[in-house]
């Protein structure tokens, strides 16, 4: 296990990786971080990481990846590029000795991941997964009385989640499939807030868009849980919603609940004769700008400390699991134990 040190804890050089559409959101956020210097900012499209490089403020551009995460200047990796490239970019960046932050998932394939965790063990060095929920203040504060005792015991969770737009048949195609990349932010929190999940089943629909089926997926799902504690939970996904990016979470125990919703962007409601209107957050970066600035400071402030990120790579591992299990359920049409979905990480 290797020992990593920052040269400059108050300048700590990166190395962002996918300009994308989220890549932008993220880009705009850590060039307003004091600790992050991007150094370099890299996508396939060269014209798309000069852009990044503009609004990153950052020193340099680069279609070459490789040569962003070995450039000596830079400490650690933000990887922010499909889905299908995380795998293989975070193993060249712990080969090169970097820190990482990564959108999740690692991989879609458990064993995959399995093998990134295990080259993550053997490195030592620092690595956090993007599931920005965790640090949204709702959800911390929920944590927290949860931990001190004040709900009692757990008793059951339901997180509800629905979509504004439709993503584009590419992204059906790439991503997984709707268990894995959208019910996937629920069930982390599930384990977040409650604990490991032991059995899972789920259902799913086409009541849409025919795309999804078309592309072997679903536009909406209930994915039934069962935990480890005893406690039971519900998740419920679906790809529309006409009144904007809607997601609660709600964790009962036998003291108390948390309710955790955030519908309204703003306190305003503007009534009129015939109603009234508030105002809605429009997406998944609108209603989690706050959350999103929050992981990366944590991230850098651990660097800083020589501290441990979390989530870390086991927490993708196990969420992905999970998220297995759900989709492997709604497959079979029977209940599936998280178990059943096998992957050894090699030691």
């Amino acid at each position: 296990m290797s020992a990593f040190e920052i040269r400059d804890p108050s300048s700590i050089g990166v190395a962002f990786l996918g300009v994308g559409r989220i890549g932008r959101t993220h880009l705009q956020t850590l060039a307003g971080i004091g600790a992050a210097r991007i150094v370099v900012v890299a996508d396939l499209d060269p014209a798309e990481a000069e852009r990044g490089r503009e609004i990153g403020r950052a020193e340099r551009s680069t279609s070459d990846a490789v040569d962003a995460i070995t450039d000596p200047k830079v400490d650690a990796v933000i990887i922010v590029t499909p889905t299908s490239t995380h795998a293989t970019l975070i193993e060249a960046a712990l080969r090169a000795g970097k820190a990482i932050w990564s959108e999740k998932p690692i991989a879609l394939d458990l064993d995959e991941t399995a093998r990134v965790v295990a080259l993550w063990r053997e490195t030592g060095l620092p690595v956090q997964m993007g599931f920005m929920r965790r640090f949204d203040p709702g959800y911390v504060r929920a944590r927290r009385l949860i931990e001190s005792g004040e709900l009692g015991r757990i008793e059951q969770f339901r997180a509800y989640s629905r979509d504004t737009y439709m993503p584009d048949a590419k992204f059906i195609r790439d991503s997984g499939g709707s268990f894995l990349d959208m019910s996937v932010h629920d069930f982390d929190l599930a384990r977040f807030l409650v604990g490991e999940v032991e059995e899972v089943s789920a259902w799913g629909a086409n009541i849409v868009d025919p795309r999804f089926e078309a592309g072997g997926d679903v536009d909406t799902a209930v994915t039934m849980l069962r935990f480890r504690n005893g406690a039971l939970g519900v998740v419920e996904m679906s790809r529309h919603s006409e009144w904007g990016y809607d997601i609660r979470t709600e964790v009962a125990g036998s003291l108390g609940k948390v309710v955790i919703e955030a519908d309204r962007k703003t306190p305003l409601t503007w009534s009129r004769r015939f109603g009234f209107e508030a105002d809605h957050h429009e997406n998944f970066p609108d209603r989690f700008e706050v959350a999103y600035r929050a992981e990366f400071e944590a991230f850098f402030r651990t660097l800083a400390d020589g501290g441990t990120p979390t989530p870390g790579p086991e927490d993708a591992l196990e969420t992905l699991r999970l998220a297995l299990a759900a989709k492997q359920s709604w497959q079979e049409r029977r209940p599936v134990r998280v178990d059943e979905v096998t992957a050894e990480v090699p030691t």
